[in-house]
């Protein structure tokens, strides 16, 4: 036996629970896991809030990195001892777990478990956001919304060294001066400054080709106005809660702009794309060229306590709950 935190019902961080859960051997195609850091996500809220529903009762936990304890039949790409990281299925929260071997990568030397568990959900979201939802290029000035988050810190660092002039918004100076040393040029504090006047200022009112938006109802309606026409809005995220409804034609009044709403299931949805995009990020993380902040840890028994310091954005960078 082993434990995992499970809810049984959605509500506040109240409703996570530290029981024991029972961990079979592994099927076809499975690996178990013994896992040693696991990342904490903006979605684990939204999941254990009801914001988006799911089957009952529910482990929470959407990335993680481990060693392999067992390989089910058919299962030749891995073996016991590999050191092992995932981003999706969810169930990362517990300390022993069942994976689909398809959905795992190897960790390459050079990469510790704690930066793989941080950035497997939030790095592969980075790679697909600026390398094939839009393609960010030299030259470009981009828009990322909550700069010093963990997607944020990411997205910042891997367009500096693709060439592009980063724009990032956050709420305080103290996240300022973070978003400063991830590699935004342009720092804009939301709770001091209007967003679209000084993202019009930085461009000489031509706007950027795209807005890349993990914040959603609060940042949205503004983000179509930093566009340039035919710019791309990406809203990738709900941290201040879900995008109401709206008409789509104020796409067409706005700039013939294009939205997409995207997800990393969608974009790692083979086993070629999602060992691709591991790849990718593990070169760059492994270069230097995009370091990996663990400003916080914690306890998985303790998660719920993260989930309040997330929510309350009390955290930077990335957190990880140690099983």
């Amino acid at each position: 036996m082993s434990y995992a935190i499970r809810i049984h019902e959605t509500g506040g961080p109240e409703k996570l629970k530290w029981e024991e859960v029972e961990v079979g051997n592994p099927g076809p195609g499975q690996v178990r896991v013994r896992n040693t850091a696991i990342g904490l996500n903006f979605v684990d809220t939204y999941q254990r809030s009801g914001l988006y529903p799911v089957a009952l009762p529910f482990i929470l936990g959407s990335e993680g990195a481990g060693v392999v304890e067992a390989v089910g039949p058919k299962v030749k790409e891995f073996k016991v001892g590999d050191r092992v990281a995932y981003a999706q299925p969810v169930g990362a929260y517990a300390e022993v777990l069942l994976r689909p071997a398809d959905r795992l990568v190897k960790i390459p030397a050079g990469v510790d478990d704690k930066t793989a568990a941080a950035m497997m959900l939030k790095g592969l979201t980075s790679q697909y956001l600026i390398r094939r939802t839009y393609r960010v290029k030299k030259g470009d000035t981009i828009l990322v919304h909550a700069a010093a988050g963990g997607v944020g810190q990411i997205l910042c660092q891997w367009a500096k060294h693709l060439g592009a002039t980063v724009i990032g918004t956050v709420g305080s100076d103290e996240k300022a001066a973070i978003a400063k040393k991830t590699g935004c040029k342009h720092v804009i504090v939301t709770s001091k400054e209007n967003f679209v006047e000084r993202v019009k200022a930085i461009t000489k009112g031509k706007g950027v080709p795209v807005v890349y938006d993990g914040v959603g109802k609060d940042t949205f309606i503004g983000s179509l106005d930093c566009l340039r026409p035919l710019g791309v809005m990406v809203s990738f995220g709900n941290a201040s809660g879900a995008v109401p409804p709206f008409n789509s034609g104020i796409l067409a009044q706005k700039g013939s702009l294009f939205l997409t709403r995207p997800t990393l299931m969608t974009y790692t949805a083979t086993r070629e794309d999602l060992v691709k995009a591991a790849r990718e990020l593990f070169t760059v993380v492994k270069s230097g060229k995009v370091k990996i902040s663990i400003n916080q840890t914690y306890p998985l028994s303790e998660a719920a306590q993260a989930h309040r310091d997330l929510e309350a954005r009390k955290t930077t960078g990335s957190t990880v709950l140690l099983p």
